[in-house]
């Protein structure tokens, strides 16, 4: 009859070699991030940093908000500044990788960016329709200026559109000849 080794643990210490805090190593908590600096790099990076920057700009002009359009273009220009940058860092942390959720990533952003597009569309009319009247005002032009950086940011919005559009029928196709 073989023997059997039995290794009795002190049920007061803590696991030895799992990774975490209670090691003191907090290293290992992140160690599923991974930088990603070449998504920015490829088109779709670099639209998502130009509407950044333009959404950064959209907020210079139309700040502070003079008449009611304006607080509407400065909302549709928050929302999705805070959208498009949470998009940004899962990519540059590589969260759609290491995150197993049953989560369609791209037809999530493709929703999303169509969603900002139609926003940003409606707030640029809004805006520049607010401050077409003539105002003898001295924030009249930078907020003409905020609308137009708004229809810039609305193409750019609707060009992300179309190539995430395209990309997932791409993995849709791909999938289904992988089917058969």
């Amino acid at each position: 009859m073989p023997d059997t080794v039995v290794t009795v643990q002190n049920p007061e210490s803590k696991p030895a070699g799992k990774p975490g805090v209670e090691n003191g190593n907090v290293n290992n908590i992140f160690s599923w991030v991974e930088i990603n600096y070449n998504y920015f790099k490829t088109l779709p990076g670099i639209l998502k940093l130009a509407q950044l920057i333009l959404g950064i700009i959209c907020l210079a002009l139309a700040s502070p908000a003079r008449l009611p359009g304006t607080n509407w273009f400065l909302f549709v220009v928050i929302i999705s500044f805070i959208a498009t940058a949470i998009w940004s860092f899962v990519y540059l942390l590589s969260i759609r990788e290491a995150i197993n959720f049953p989560i369609n990533w791209v037809l999530t952003e493709f929703f999303n960016t169509l969603l900002l597009t139609v926003l940003y569309t409606v707030a640029f009319i809004v805006q520049i329709s607010a401050w077409s009247r003539p105002y003898q005002s001295y924030y009249r032009n930078p907020n003409i200026a905020a609308g137009v950086f708004g229809i810039i940011n609305a193409a750019v919005y609707g060009t992300g559109v179309y190539l995430i559009f395209s990309d997932w029928k791409k993995s849709r196709t791909s999938s289904t000849v992988q089917q058969q």
